[in-house]
């Protein structure tokens, strides 16, 4: 019988086509019925289970050392709670169910530091993020390639002042033969001095020089009559008073920055009107200003009485100035207009000698009643632009001047 018994067992491992499984009363029986044989055999197993764990017992609420259980606390049934053992008034412990004030109070304080150190730590990542970064540092061998080839070189004393607004270059050197002017603790007296204001301390009648030059400016002035092309003669009135607007709003527009010494370039007499460059660009004005430049310039004149064929050549022939025999490039009558009397010339000339317009039209019998000069080179002075207003040059605008800045 137990022979079968085995047999079937391993059999019905292989081939099992039913099994079920009854746990009545924890004793666990199996029915195993093979497909071939109607033989039923029955295995029992006893297995044991761990006894539940006790339920936690509730305080006595009848305890004089026990504090009457809260309505939401009396019915815990199976819910697990922590004894608090806390000190009350009078210094007796007592045994609570709920953590004191001070403990709650502790833990609030205590999550409320750590939001807030958080909150600092954000911000300072913010600003570490925000922060720019460090200039990058280059190697000898890059800065000796600059130096050599964009650097500008050490200028001359007097220019460098010039440049910076101090006074104008004769004023500057007159400043350094006085002994005003000191270069790195040592009085400088000799305005051909080679400095470099990014690196050599510059110090004028106990004011240092700012290391940031001022930057260049150009502007086109509708210069009105009865104003000088100087700033050293004070009994007229000169050009650069109309210009008082523009340096005090100089700060706010380029904050930071020394203001410019700003001169013109080339001169118009007082009764004379029309363009003026005014710039404090030393080099561009000697590039505009010197006859090698070969820039024509070119006037209106409005005469006084009538003008013929014989006036025209007459001017056309030009006259001695200066020791110099100077004559126009062009001499043309404009038609006549409505709004206008008296008769107009266009004279151009190249030359730019001092007072030769006036010269020349005064060679040929003629009276000049007003005199404006409308275009120097390229660049025209613009239509709608009033009598002592002025306006920026553009790139463009100089190119037209023929200078490549």
């Amino acid at each position: 019988m137990a022979t079968i018994a085995a047999a079937a067992t391993a059999f019905t491992t292989l081939h099992l086509s039913r099994t079920s499984f009854i746990l009545p009363s924890r004793r666990l029986r199996t029915f195993v019925t093979s497909s071939f044989s109607t033989t039923t055999i029955t295995a029992e197993f006893n297995i044991k289970f761990a006894p539940p764990k006790p339920k936690p017992k509730l305080p006595n609420p009848s305890s004089p050392d026990l504090d009457p259980p809260d309505s939401s606390t009396s019915e815990l049934g199976d819910q697990l709670f922590i004894p608090w053992i806390v000190r009350d008034e009078n210094g007796n412990l007592t045994l609570r169910t709920t953590p004191p004030e001070r403990f709650l109070k502790g833990m609030a304080h205590q999550n409320t530091q750590k939001k807030k150190k958080k909150d600092v730590k954000s911000a300072a990542n913010k600003v570490k993020q925000a922060a720019p970064s460090a200039e990058p540092k280059y190697s000898k061998a890059a800065r000796r390639f600059y130096n050599e080839r964009f650097r500008e070189p050490p200028q001359r004393l007097a220019k460098v002042l010039a440049a910076a607004g101090v006074a104008s270059r004769r004023s500057s050197e007159e400043l350094i033969f006085q002994g005003k002017v000191t270069v790195n603790g040592s009085v400088c007296n000799t305005p051909q001095t080679r400095v470099d204001p990014d690196r050599d301390v510059i110090y004028v009648n106990g004011n240092r020089l700012p290391k940031k030059l001022p930057p260049k400016v150009y502007l086109a002035l509708n210069k009105p009559k009865g104003y000088i092309c100087s700033a050293g003669e004070k009994e007229t009135k000169s050009v650069m008073c109309l210009f008082d607007d523009f340096m005090k709003s100089w700060s706010k527009r380029n904050p930071g920055l020394p203001r410019p010494r700003l001169f013109t370039v080339g001169r118009l007499d007082v009764a004379t009107t029309g363009l003026i460059i005014v710039t404090n660009d030393g080099e561009f004005a000697n590039k505009v200003s010197h006859p090698s430049s070969n820039l024509s310039k070119e006037y209106i004149a409005t005469i006084n009485g009538a003008v013929n064929k014989r006036h025209l050549f007459a001017i056309s022939e030009g006259t001695v100035i200066e020791g110099v025999h100077c004559t126009p490039d062009s001499v043309e009558l404009l038609p006549q207009q409505p709004d206008i009397s008296r008769p107009r010339l266009r004279i151009v000339v190249h030359e730019g000698r001092n007072h030769e317009v006036r010269e020349l039209v005064k060679n040929a019998g003629l009276q000049i009643h007003a005199l404006k000069r409308v275009r120097i080179g390229g660049f025209r002075l613009p239509t709608d632009l009033a009598l002592g207003k002025h306006v920026e040059l553009s790139s463009s605008n100089l190119r037209a001047l023929g200078w490549k800045s």
